[in-house]
């Protein structure tokens, strides 16, 4: 039973990271065992990311009708972001902003280094998590309106 919850913050921090957070807190889960799950939740992604990138990238681009505008509002941020701030930038705002999976899908598109963007997705995930973790833990009301005291 407790690998059940634990897979199910795994799940859901893969698609959207404050998915293990919230699903954690939801499960009655430890801060700490969920932001552990949170993290590994993540790091699937981006491990799957970035070692099947390439071959994900020819499946889309096989079945796609017609190929993407090059230059939209999305990959015109997607530049400035990586111009500032490089690979720690969208490290950074990955679990923020980008989901696991845009941000390293965004990150090879740049051909960064496997190893260095294995090592800053998980500095990112790490922290990420544990801020993240820990303040929805210590929110009185969502305490509350779950019935816990």
């Amino acid at each position: 039973m407790q690998f059940a919850r634990y897979a199910s913050v795994i799940i859901a921090s893969t698609i959207k990271f404050v998915g293990g957070p919230l699903s954690g807190l939801a499960l009655g889960l430890s801060w700490l065992e969920t932001a552990a799950c949170t993290v590994l939740g993540m790091m699937l992604s981006v491990v799957v990311i970035t070692y099947a990138g390439a071959a994900l990238q020819a499946l889309l681009d096989r079945y796609r009708p017609r190929t993407p505008k090059r230059f939209s509002r999305r990959t015109r941020l997607a530049v400035r972001v990586w111009r500032r701030s490089g690979l720690l930038g969208i490290a950074f705002l990955t679990p923020l902003l980008l989901t696991p999976i845009g941000g390293t899908a965004l990150a090879v598109s740049f051909r960064v280094n496997r190893v260095r963007l294995l090592l800053y997705m998980l500095g990112s995930a790490l922290f990420w998590a544990v801020v993240q973790t820990l303040a929805l833990y210590q929110l009185p009301h969502i305490r509350a309106m779950l019935g816990w005291h």
